[in-house]
């Protein structure tokens, strides 16, 4: 039977804080920690004494499939922690944690200023200001220190004193401490202001008293109430809808919530502590190179990692499925989707926890074998899911030397056939089930028999956003592409020790004054990975200057044989003769036949779109401009 699982219905502020202080109402565990600072908590408390809107709240009545571990409001009574609460306040936290402190906890509030020092505050309503029409409601909210002593000039000059109820009388200045129950401090204010002298201050805080204190008494919050036969996957999709003001909720710290119930930290195991280095922590260390922050790994993110899990755990329920006789519609999908990370059982995640990170382990060590040693050059952050889910089931299989080739063929078919840029969930399960499977010989996998790459797209890649720029750039450098000035191999240490980078062949200011659009040379095929050095030495002459400057060296290079020169610049895929010619026209058309041989090598097939050579002939020179202009204008 189909219903609604929620209801929106309005509440008293004060009722809804007074909950929070008694535990009735409480935080899931995902939550963050209160972090407002006292600008914002001015806002707040602005707009409340207006009668303004502050925003809905969002519940979870306890009780239901989503079983969070649950946490009080910060500031409450050690006695509120002992109660089991009846609802969990999912959206809302900063706004209800802020009135709370500044409103019935009767507490100086620990904040921070705008520019994130922390401070005690006690909050205050400028009675008359709050009055004035033409003053705006936030200058009237004024926050004063611990001891309630506003100076200025390094402390030396006084401006306020608060410090006595008494004091507070004679400033009008309402302690919002006060706003709900006001009737000790209305009754010495009455006898402070006595005398028929006073009456017309008093007629002020009796005015005060009704346009702005009973407006918080009165104010009444939209409450969006989940009751508890809500799923997962709605209490997840429902906040992401609501919460449009803060970070969107992820499956993590849904996950974390739930682990926490059962009493596991999932927090710990990623971020660790001052005891124990985090899953992030070692991700972040992994292959870490020499002056560099992280390793190639470091932006694997914690919902990655539950990803991968998932991916063996849903395998595992297919499995029991068809040993126990169920097909088609019947069996378990393998995958990692949100859905799924959510269903993820705890055990389930100690069972693979171990095995998920090896592999995370290994797809690093694979990576670097490619030539990919920073993110920076990583062609697709969302293959490491499948490569290390693999990785991680195949166990030491990797490492002999026809898996490993064929692993090789499958990577550069997901950069090279650009499957991996979004909408990825079910390739990700495809290649975890298909991948192995091809291993052990059967099959090809889909990413390896649907990759198609068009020649002409080469014409098209001039930014590192292309995956297949990066990987054209890492495969120079796996085939042995030399320096230019050094001859150096770019392996991890060359590559990080002269500050390896892609730079153009055909260097730019050459192009400018030869009347080439940067749309032509700006293409990966006028690009390959050179030595910062080298780079500086080829500035922006004509290829036959800067070769001429290689070949006859200088006071710190020594000078380098013309074959043994030919021979680095052969490894770059470029054509010696065709480059001290300065001939671009021709040499751009070459590269493009070698570039596309080299993609042929590396994902094992031909199915391009256009014929590399008819008859022996070459592609035509002239009108490679003219079909890398076409190419751009009809992306």
């Amino acid at each position: 039977m189909s219903g609604s699982t929620f209801q929106t219905n309005p509440y008293r502020l004060c009722k809804l804080l007074e909950d929070c202080h008694t535990g009735t109402i409480q935080l899931p565990d995902f939550q963050r920690s209160w972090v407002w600072d006292e600008g914002r908590i001015k806002s707040v408390i602005a707009s409340v004494s207006r009668a303004f809107p502050i925003g809905a709240l969002m519940t979870l009545k306890k009780g239901g499939e989503v079983n969070f571990k649950p946490r009080v409001v910060e500031g409450v009574p050690d006695l509120a922690k002992q109660n089991i609460p009846d609802f969990l306040l999912l959206d809302g936290q900063q706004r209800m944690t802020s009135l709370y402190q500044v409103t019935l906890r009767g507490q100086v509030v620990e904040t921070v200023t705008p520019k994130n020092k922390k401070v005690k505050r006690w909050f205050y309503i400028d009675i008359r200001k709050s009055m004035d029409p033409s003053i705006d409601r936030e200058e009237s909210i004024i926050t004063v220190p611990e001891n309630r002593i506003l100076r200025e000039d390094f402390g030396r000059k006084e401006l306020l004193d608060l410090s006595s109820p008494q004091k507070e009388y004679a400033s009008l200045m309402y302690p919002v401490s006060q706003v709900f129950y006001w009737d000790d401090w209305q009754d010495g204010f009455q006898e402070y202001w006595s005398g028929d002298d006073n009456k017309g201050i008093r007629d002020e805080f009796k005015a005060f008293k009704h346009n702005v204190l009973d407006n918080f008494k009165l104010y009444q919050v939209p409450v969006i109430a989940l009751d508890s036969s809500t799923s997962k996957e709605a209490v997840c999709v429902v906040f992401e809808k609501v919460n449009t003001g803060g970070k969107p909720l992820d499956a993590f710290e849904l996950v974390t919530a739930m682990y926490a119930a059962s009493g596991h930290e999932l927090r710990k195991d990623w971020y660790g502590d001052e005891c124990v280095k985090g899953r992030h922590k070692r991700f972040l260390e992994t292959l870490r190179p020499p002056g560099l922050d992280t390793g190639i790994i470091a932006k694997v993110s914690n919902t990655d990692f539950l990803q991968a899990i998932s991916l063996f755990y849903t395998r595992e329920l297919r499995r029991e499925a068809e040993a126990s006789g169920k097909k088609g519609k019947e069996l378990v999908a393998v995958t990692g989707t949100r859905q799924a990370l959510l269903n993820l059982p705890l055990e389930a995640y100690k069972r693979y926890e171990k095995t998920v990170e090896q592999g995370f382990m290994k797809a690093a060590k694979f990576l670097h074998m490619l030539h990919i040693y920073r993110v920076f050059d990583l062609p697709y952050q969302s293959q490491i899911i499948p490569l290390a889910s693999i990785l991680a089931d195949i166990g030491d299989a990797w490492e002999h030397d026809a898996n490993r080739a064929k692993l090789v063929k499958w990577y550069w078919n997901g950069v090279f056939g650009e499957l991996y840029g979004s909408a990825v969930d079910t390739r990700i399960a495809r290649d975890f089930m298909e991948v192995p499977i091809w291993l052990k010989g059967g099959p090809e996998p889909s990413t390896v028999s649907e990759t198609m790459f068009r020649a002409d797209r080469l014409k098209t890649m001039r930014v590192r956003l292309s995956a297949a720029y990066k990987g054209i750039n890492a495969l120079l450098m796996k085939e042995g592409a030399k320096d230019f000035r050094s001859g150096q191999k770019f392996d991890h240490i060359v590559f990080f020790g002269e500050n390896v980078d892609v730079h153009h062949i055909f260097p730019q200011d050459w192009c400018k004054k030869n009347n080439i659009k940067p749309a032509v040379y700006d293409s990966i095929i006028n690009k390959t990975p050179l030595s910062y050095r080298t780079n500086r030495i080829i500035g922006g002459s004509a290829p036959s200057e800067y070769l001429d400057k290689l070949l006859q060296g200088s006071e710190t290079i020594p000078p380098i044989d013309p074959e043994r020169l030919n021979t680095y610049l052969r490894s770059h895929l470029i054509d010696p003769i065709l480059l001290r010619n300065n001939n671009f026209e021709e040499f751009m058309a070459d590269r493009q036949k070698q570039l596309l041989v080299l993609i042929e090598q590396a994902t094992g097939k031909v199915d391009y779109s256009i014929d590399l050579s008819e008859e022996g002939e070459d592609i035509d020179a002239d009108e490679f401009i003219v079909e890398a202009e076409l190419a751009i204008s009809e992306e």
